[in-house]
């Protein structure tokens, strides 16, 4: 997962990216969002180069999540297209959103190289 990106960095890293892109909105005190960050890596290996991983430290970037409306973390976001394709408050299930990756992404032709359950 790439991680650290600012406010700048995120028109060219996650609107204007070719390839769909997850954003995980997190901060140093979340417990959850470290617990999370190994089932985020396990589904961005899934999907090979089919799909970025990004994390914003929302504490950090207020102004970045001030306008996503974060109210909750973890909180994943799905772009596809400098469009938001699915959000996921209070993210936790592995599963919830392989499914929604499954379901969204294969709609574009964009099959994950392998799926372990």
């Amino acid at each position: 997962m790439q991680s650290g990106i600012s406010e700048q960095a995120f028109r060219s890293e996650v609107l204007e990216s070719s390839t769909p892109v997850l954003v995980h909105f997190w901060a140093p005190w979340c417990s959850i969002c470290r617990l999370i960050e190994p089932s985020l890596n396990q589904l961005l290996a899934e999907w090979g180069g089919q799909l970025k991983l990004i994390g914003i430290n929302a504490d950090e970037n207020l102004r970045l999540a001030s306008s996503y409306r974060i109210a909750t973390l973890p909180t994943v976001i799905l772009f596809q297209g400098g469009r938001v394709l699915h959000r996921l408050d209070s993210y936790q299930k592995r599963d919830e959103l392989r499914a929604i990756l499954q379901e969204t992404l294969t709609l574009t032709n964009k099959q994950p190289q392998s799926i372990s359950r």
